[in-house]
């Protein structure tokens, strides 16, 4: 006769002792965060169970120097976040099949998603030639975000160039001037793709004096009712045009606050609870991290995708008028 299990396939005697670790570790956990200490007071935990306050630090620390260069904790898990990229798909493309593996069929998964999303909202042709750059920076962004949240990289402290203890390693994306990077990337890269796309006529949009001069011209001529008004519409165009140059250049300042907030907002919120009461408030909140991650990467990938279609949007529009 088969063995009765009690839950999940599990006996009754497993699921009470696994419930009962998991009850000691809740305990636990509440009793060394600040919020057991504040109830109950020092009921003699080891030292390195007891949290301490949390102190946010939004510059980058100095680890160590190389030729002069200073190299900071938030450099050191960019270099990270380099190796585990090129690691994975060095291992899941090296060997080829036409019967693909589970690995290799993950990372197909990964591009075929990737490029369908870029075709989805550029069309084919364009999609393929922005899916390189809008790829790197979705799998960079969400990949550094994952590995912040493993056990280690923000407990293992280390001495910074000025003596003082700092983690080694710290989530790129909350340190503001990768942010910024990213952003100045994604601003030249859809610069790039309009001009050269639509040569000179892509600052039409910018400067856009054709209506203002040719209302200059009626008025030489005495056509002073047509030309005046072709002045008042000339110059609402110009004014459009520096609004347009403006929000492209604004783009740059959204991108990186919006990256940087959620990010370091992310970042102090783990930290909070790991100080009220760690493992018990935290892992949730690892969780809703993890979905950060993702939709963070989606949306700054994503906006790349949609400003650099709007970059060759006329071109769209002569395709298909012919």
């Amino acid at each position: 006769m088969a063995k009765k299990k009690g839950c999940l396939g599990c006996s009754f005697p497993v699921v009470i002792v696994i419930c009962l670790i998991l009850l000691a570790i809740g305990v636990v956990s509440f009793l060394s965060g600040s919020l057991g200490s504040a109830l109950f007071g020092d009921i003699g935990l080891p030292s390195w169970l007891i949290t301490t306050s949390p102190e946010v630090h939004l510059p980058a620390s100095v680890i160590f120097h190389i030729m002069g260069f200073p190299v900071t904790n938030t450099l050191l898990m960019a270099w990270l976040t380099i190796i585990v990229l090129v690691l994975l798909f060095y291992f899941g493309t090296r060997n080829m099949k036409l019967i693909p593996s589970r690995y290799q069929m993950m990372i197909e998964w990964i591009i075929n998603y990737l490029l369908g999303f870029c075709e989805d909202i550029a069309g084919e042709k364009y999609g393929r030639k922005f899916f390189a750059i809008v790829a790197t920076i979705f799998l960079f962004v969400i990949t550094n975000a994952w590995l912040s949240l493993l056990p280690g990289v923000g407990s293992i402290m280390v001495t910074d160039a000025e003596g003082e203890l700092v983690h080694l390693f710290r989530g790129v994306n909350t340190d503001i001037n990768f942010p910024l990077a990213l952003a100045l990337i994604s601003f030249v890269f859809v610069e790039y793709w309009g001009i050269k796309t639509l040569g000179v006529k892509y600052f039409k949009k910018f400067v856009n004096a054709q209506k203002f001069t040719s209302a200059l011209g009626q008025l030489f001529k005495g056509k002073v009712k047509s030309g005046l008004s072709g002045l008042f519409y000339g110059i609402i165009d110009i004014f459009i045009g520096l609004i347009e140059l403006l929000s492209e250049l604004m783009r740059i300042i959204s991108f990186t606050f919006r990256l940087f907030g959620n990010m370091t907002g992310g970042e102090i919120l783990l930290m909070m609870m790991i100080f009220l009461a760690p493992f018990l408030l935290a892992i949730p909140f690892y969780g809703l991290e993890l979905l950060v991650g993702f939709i963070q990467a989606l949306i700054f990938s994503g906006l790349t995708l949609v400003f650099a279609n709007v970059a060759v949007n006329p071109v769209h529009a002569e395709e298909e008028a012919h």
